[in-house]
């Protein structure tokens, strides 16, 4: 499970900013969404909040380019714009296995060097003091190297920079570098990163496919989130009915838009009243969105996956929304994790739904981006847990709400308009 983000010179940072999933267990509210092991708590949701373009899915962005740099794929990584840098510097701290680390790197965009990385395993007594052990550290622009394997520190310097170092060497000769190869590369492979506003079908069709009780899971959400369908299944084509001139039909969003996967996705169909009908025809946005969302969500649950959510309330009725996050928030789950970046207030609930430290917001001036959380908001700034935190977002008392002047853009319609006329007089 993620417990932090570190980014510092990426995407649309400059300055370091810290995403913190670290449970307060000083307040005893909603102890079913904090997932509690070897006295290490994390939350098991949070929803970021943030005007338009304020920075939330560089956030997200930061979370994908450190999965794929652990499972050695082209990173994306590119430096932020204002600054004069080239090195971007991102860090995760996490919980493996009920053990806590922390991964460290930093990566030059210009030359496509790892300049610097370390790998922290942290020990916490039963008083909860921590203490950092440190298994490897490569800093190239220092020059200073340290390893728990003794045979691979000598070696260290001289290694490639174009990738981290357990990518580029054969770990199994060097015990403890091996082990921080498969904490990391298991972390990575647990995380799923989707965009709700591009999400593919596919995942959900592959698990259609196969008979088993995950498929059930999976249709049992969709049904669950439509109160009309009888059924969601994957059928032959001799099972659909349809009327002539349906297949002509083209859906209208991205999500479906996938030539090669045509056939497959007419097979998928929904049941209403008996009858079968090809989903991507047939069913709605939301319902087709809530389709392909179901297998991540599912696969999640049941196998303690983290998944990430871009715009999660994208078509989705804020029911639903609010129903996923209470799944995820459930003491039934107990290691599975949701980050979502989302713009529907009605989860904003602190009475019902979220622990203070569950929000955060994202937001942006002149002088940079900030991402901060509710929980930095005490009683002493009038924010209780038992406050109405949706009115106070409404009245900016959080800031990360945007201003729109819509108004001007009206006004200057009408007075160009107007001006026109004079000018032809």
């Amino acid at each position: 499970m993620i417990i932090e983000i570190r980014a510092k010179n990426c995407f649309a940072f400059d300055e370091q900013i810290v995403f913190s999933m670290k449970a307060d267990m000083r307040n005893k509210k909603f102890a079913s969404n904090v997932h509690r092991e070897n006295n290490f708590n994390v939350l098991k949701t949070v929803g970021i909040y943030g005007p338009n373009n304020s920075g939330k899915t560089c956030l997200i962005r930061c979370i994908k380019a450190i999965r794929n740099v652990l499972l050695n794929k082209q990173n994306g990584l590119m430096a932020n714009i204002f600054t004069e840098s080239n090195i971007c510097e991102l860090g995760i701290t996490f919980l493996s296995d009920g053990r806590k680390f922390s991964y460290d790197f930093k990566y030059d965009a210009e030359k496509e060097e790892y300049v610097y990385e370390s790998f922290m395993e942290i020990l916490k007594d039963k008083y909860n003091n921590e203490k950092e052990i440190c298994w490897l550290r490569r800093d190239t622009l220092l020059d200073e190297y340290t390893c728990a394997d003794a045979e691979l520190l000598t070696m260290m310097s001289v290694v490639a920079k174009n990738n981290v170092i357990f990518n580029l060497i054969d770990t199994s000769k060097f015990a403890h570098t091996d082990e921080i190869k498969r904490i990391l590369i298991g972390l990575a492979e647990k995380i799923d990163i989707i965009n709700m506003n591009n999400i593919p079908m596919e995942h959900t069709i592959e698990l259609m496919k196969n008979k088993n009780k995950l498929r059930e899971n999976v249709v049992g959400f969709i049904k669950n989130a439509d109160l009309y369908m009888d059924n969601f299944e994957y059928v032959e084509m001799d099972e659909i009915k349809l009327k002539r001139g349906d297949t002509k039909e083209k859906p209208e969003e991205e999500v479906l838009d996938l030539p090669d996967k045509l056939m497959d996705q007419i097979r998928l169909v929904s049941t209403y009243k008996g009858v079968h009908v090809p989903s991507m025809l047939f069913d709605s946005t939301g319902t087709k969105k809530i389709a392909a969302m179901a297998s991540y969500v599912i696969e999640a649950l049941e196998q303690g996956r983290i998944l990430v959510i871009d715009e999660l309330d994208s078509s989705i009725h804020f029911k639903l929304t609010r129903a996923t996050v209470a799944m995820f928030n459930n003491e039934l789950n107990t290691d599975a994790q949701l980050i979502c970046t989302v713009h529907d207030i009605n989860l904003m609930d602190c009475k019902r739904l979220f622990r203070k430290e569950q929000i955060w917001f994202v937001d942006k001036d002149d002088n940079g981006v900030y991402v901060y959380s509710l929980a930095d908001f005490t009683a002493e700034n009038g924010v209780r847990d038992t406050s109405d935190i949706i009115e106070k977002y409404r009245k900016g008392a959080f800031a990360a709400l945007p201003e729109p002047e819509l108004i001007n853009t009206l006004l200057g319609i009408k007075g160009n308009v107007k001006g026109d006329n004079v000018d032809g007089e």
